[in-house]
């Protein structure tokens, strides 16, 4: 596959095979060379707006066969796609074309209509083609000039700066992607794949090339299905899917859903890749259980947007669950290089890990100083990447993952900078300061939470406008799920915002609540002052051990009751729930 281009490998692979089936959702399907033609008539429409080698072509479709050939159909153009979410608020897809600077957007009617407006008046509708008479165009390839080193796509990751920034990556990044890891997942026209991710993540470019790229086929799984873990069990087993790619928080949830059933499932998946977000090994073990770790495979790939999707790659193995302390991420695909550095860039066993090879890109849109921060080059002339991950070298030439050294959160697998989402809040003229932190709520159920700092009265209404701010500003998994309004911000030693201890505020403040409603409810009374004895407001011994037995089924702890002889009180008892809950981590 060396020195070609995405969608000539396509090409090759249509015209070897035309009427394989390439791409179903739902009870619409397209063969490979329907949809390499479909792509090909749309491509001549593009070159004809201007599209070609170094032009940026915005994407942006819901999920279905029109999004993949808009895709094809932007590169055979010569062009670089640049994804955009139509779910995204208006706000949002506006600074994304602008800061792209696209001119040309491939849609659909139905999104064009619902985005009228946003969209740039140049768009070429894909589904406008779909059903037409392929002689009323000329025969031939659209005539594009994209060479390995041109750009594929751009896709935006979360900013410090409160601004997303565009992910360079050429053709070639892609290509040797899959040329080093073939070895190891041995793809095949077999294997049908599902495209669960939205194009906008880049964990998508390996869902969609992985398949496109050797024959296979891939399964578009719709919205509402990707959203329910049920839906998606019943299609993984409908379409004989071969390969399901996951974050862990994701799987966790299919997990769950097929330990409802009675039997195993007959699936014949053989490979399940993990990437987007640190995995931890135990959510694994009723799968494993149940299915093994054979058949399908368990492989955990750590990677980065700018480093092309992944980085590394290790399977993992029932033997894994005997230390569930460690996030195994394995070693790195063969032409990349590993570097981990501590403080002071000197080599060292536990660190900032550092990326060189072909699989880095070719930096940030517009950003030259970004890149030239993140992107350094060597005294050779080559480049590497800081991922501001740590982590650690393990006796074997392994690697573990440890998290980050920054801020940067992983929310359903999208990386994030609480900045942005910072710069959102205060832009609202009656905040004076915001921090945003993250609290994960168990079985990988990470929430923002926001902290606000009221430029004078707060009002009754702040945190209702700023829920709508962010709703108009923010796609869904960047906003916020619980905002709280404080008097000041708490600082670490090192004069920044103390998010843990924000966290943990929350975290007690949610505990008082809950523990305030239970002793209600079990009182039967409309309201139970914090620090009033609940004997004095009638509480028999029964009626505390209630209290207490529902208190530990909440919250999974196991208090007695003789921590509240000095006090019998919803709020010393939130303060007991709040302390374990600390020592449990």
């Amino acid at each position: 596959m060396t020195g070609r281009c995405l969608h000539e490998i396509f090409a090759e692979r249509a015209a070897k095979a035309p009427e394989r089936t390439a791409v179903t959702c739902g009870a619409e399907e397209i063969s490979y060379g329907d949809l390499d033609a479909r792509a090909d008539r749309l491509a001549r429409r593009l070159r004809a707006a201007g599209a070609g080698p170094g032009v940026l072509v915005g994407l942006c479709a819901d999920r279905g066969v029109d999004l993949v050939a808009g895709l094809l159909a932007i590169l055979k153009a010569g062009g670089a796609y640049v994804p955009i979410d139509p779910a995204y608020p208006a706000e949002r897809i506006a600074y994304l074309l602008a800061d792209s600077g696209v001119r040309t957007v491939v849609t659909t009617s139905d999104v064009a209509a619902r985005l009228d407006g946003t969209l740039p008046d140049e768009t070429v509708l894909a589904d406008a083609d779909a059903d037409a008479d392929a002689d009323a165009e000329p025969d031939g390839r659209p005539g594009a000039t994209a060479s390995e080193e041109d750009l594929a796509y751009v896709i935006y990751t979360s900013g410090s700066t409160g601004a997303p920034k565009g992910v360079l990556v050429e053709h070639r990044n892609v290509v040797r992607l899959f040329e080093r890891t073939e070895h190891w997942f041995g793809f095949g026209d077999g294997d049908v794949w599902t495209l669960f991710h939205s194009v906008s993540f880049d964990f998508s470019v390996w869902e969609l090339w992985g398949a496109l790229l050797y024959g296979g086929r891939l399964v578009i799984v719709p919205a509402e299905v990707a959203r329910s873990p049920e839906a998606l069990r019943r299609l993984l087993l409908d379409e004989g899917v071969t390969v399901l790619n996951q974050t862990p928080s994701a799987f966790r949830h299919l997990v769950a859903a097929d330990a409802r059933q009675e039997r195993p499932a007959p699936y014949r998946l053989r490979q399940v890749v993990f990437g987007g977000e640190r995995l931890d090994v135990e959510l694994l073990e009723p799968w494993i259980a149940r299915y093994g770790d054979d058949r399908p495979r368990l492989v955990n790939m750590y990677g980065i947007t700018e480093t092309t999707v992944h980085v590394t790659y290790r399977r993992v193995r029932a033997a894994d669950l005997d230390h569930p302390e460690l996030s195994p991420i394995g070693v790195p695909i063969p032409d990349l290089r590993l570097d981990v550095l501590d403080e002071r860039g000197r080599p060292a066993t536990t660190g900032n890990l550092h990326v060189s090879g072909p699989g880095l890109a070719r930096g940030y849109l517009d950003r030259p100083e970004l890149t030239a921060e993140r992107f350094a080059v060597l005294p050779d002339g080559g480049r590497r990447y800081d991922s501001g991950d740590v982590v650690t070298r393990l006796p074997g030439g392994e690697y573990a993952y440890l998290g980050r050294s920054d801020d940067q959160i992983k929310v359903r697998g999208f990386r994030l900078e609480p900045r942005e989402i910072e710069l959102c809040l205060l832009g609202h003229p009656r905040v004076a300061h915001a921090v945003v932190a993250h609290r994960d709520y168990g079985e990988g159920d990470v929430r923002l939470l926001a902290f606000v700092v009221a430029d004078g009265d707060p009002g009754p209404d702040l945190i209702e406008q700023l829920t709508g701010r962010a709703a108009d500003r923010l796609p869904a998994h960047a906003r916020p799920s619980t905002y709280h309004i404080v008097s000041e911000i708490p600082m670490t030693p090192q004069g920044k915002a103390d998010r843990a201890a924000l966290a943990r505020s929350a975290q007690a403040s949610s505990a008082a609540k809950v523990v305030q409603r239970i002793a209600e409810d079990v009182l039967e009374r409309d309201e139970v002052p914090p620090r009033v004895d609940l004997f004095d407001l009638g509480a028999t011994s029964l009626a505390m051990t209630r209290i207490i037995a529902q208190v530990n089924e909440r919250f999974g702890l196991e208090l007695t009751g003789r921590e509240l002889e000095e006090e019998a009180s919803v709020a010393c008892l939130a303060s007991c729930v709040e302390e374990q809950l600390t020592v449990r981590g």
